[in-house]
């Protein structure tokens, strides 16, 4: 079976071709299908994902304020506590 990428150099391999137009690669020398799943760089059975996603993105604050949503939260709250001195100033 005909790769359509080569798993050697990676260049386009036309149907039915008998051997990469590149680097000459074939079945013989690196068509099995072995050699495509080692190409494709899919991690080994030793992969720990939760480890990686701790790698690449550490830990999230847990009481932190994020974005957009807590100026607005901010802003409310502000207003009603407004509101609310400004109700109780024209009651005395």
């Amino acid at each position: 079976m005909t790769p359509e990428l080569c798993p050697n150099c990676g260049a386009e391999v036309p149907p039915r071709a008998k051997a990469c137009p590149e680097c000459g690669a074939d079945e013989k020398t690196g068509w099995s299908k072995q050699s495509r799943y080692d190409s494709l760089g899919l991690p080994d059975e030793s992969f720990d994902y939760n480890e990686f996603v701790q790698r690449e993105f550490g830990t999230k604050p847990k009481h932190r304020i994020h974005g957009i949503k807590g100026v607005w939260q901010i802003v409310a709250a502000l207003l009603v506590l407004g509101f609310l001195c400004f109700l109780f100033r024209s009651w005395f």
